[in-house]
C-alpha cells in the first residue's frame, strides 16, 4: 500500500531513512525473537524434567504417609500433625533478561516441620515429612521456572507481532511508496526535459 505523502525528493530521502531504520529494527527484533524462543525451549525441557521428578517424589512421599497412617491410625496421625511449627514466606525479586522482568522466588523459613514428639509416632512419618519439606523447596523452583516460561511466551508473542507488522506492513509500504515516488519524479523529469526541448525548438525558430 502506497503511503499518503508528497512526491518530492525530500520526502523520498526521508522515506529511505525510515526504510533503513525499519529494516534494521526488523533484524534486531527477529534476532531477539529467536533468542527468546531458544531460551524458552531450553527451559521447557528443564521444567518437564523437574515436574517428572516432583511427581515421582510426591508419589513416594504419599505412599510413606499411607503406610504411616496404617501403622498409627488416622486419629493419632492427625493429632501429631495438628500443630505445625514451621512457617514459610516468599519474597519475589525480579531481574531483567532480554527486556523481560524475570521473577526470582526467595523463601524465608522458620521452625521445624516435625512438631511432635517421637514417642508415639513412626519413623516412616518422620522420613515422609523430611522429604516433603525438601519437596516444597523444589516446588518453589518449579513455580519460578514456569512463571519465566509464561513471561517468555508473552514477550515472544509481542515481539512476533512487531516483526510481522514491520515485515508485512511497514517495510512493503515504504518500499512501494519509494518506488512510486521514484517513478513519479522520473516522469516529472522526463516531462520537464521534453518541455525544455520544445522551448529550445521554439527559440531556434524565432
Amino acid at each position: 500500500m502506497v503511503l499518503k505523502v508528497n512526491a518530492t525528493r525530500m520526502e523520498l530521502q526521508q522515506l529511505k531513512k525510515r526504510l533503513k531504520i525499519a529494516v534494521r529494527g526488523h533484524k534486531l527484533l527477529k534476532d531477539k525473537q529467536d533468542e527468546l524462543m531458544r531460551q524458552m525451549l531450553s527451559q521447557i525441557n528443564e521444567v518437564k524434567e523437574k515436574r517428572m521428578e516432583i511427581e515421582k517424589n510426591f508419589q513416594s512421599i504419599l505412599q510413606s504417609f499411607v503406610l504411616s497412617q496404617s501403622e498409627l491410625g488416622r486419629a493419632q496421625m492427625e493429632e501429631a500433625l495438628s500443630l505445625p511449627s514451621k512457617r514459610m514466606a516468599v519474597n519475589v525479586e525480579t531481574k531483567t533478561v532480554m527486556s523481560v522482568k524475570m521473577p526470582t522466588f526467595k523463601s524465608e523459613v522458620s521452625g521445624n516441620i516435625i512438631s511432635y514428639g517421637y514417642m508415639n509416632t513412626s519413623g516412616e512419618m518422620d522420613v515422609a515429612l523430611i522429604r516433603f519439606d525438601k519437596l516444597i523447596e523444589t516446588l518453589f523452583t518449579l513455580a519460578e521456572m514456569e512463571k519465566r516460561i509464561q513471561l517468555l511466551a508473552d514477550e515472544i508473542d509481542k515481539t512476533r507481532r512487531r516483526v510481522n507488522a514491520l515485515e508485512y506492513k511497514l517495510i512493503p509500504s515504504l518500499e512501494e511508496t519509494i518506488k512510486f515516488i521514484t517513478m513519479k519524479l522520473a516522469e516529472l523529469e522526463r516531462s520537464n526535459l521534453t518541455r525544455l526541448m520544445k522551448i529550445k525548438d521554439i527559440v531556434r525558430e524565432h
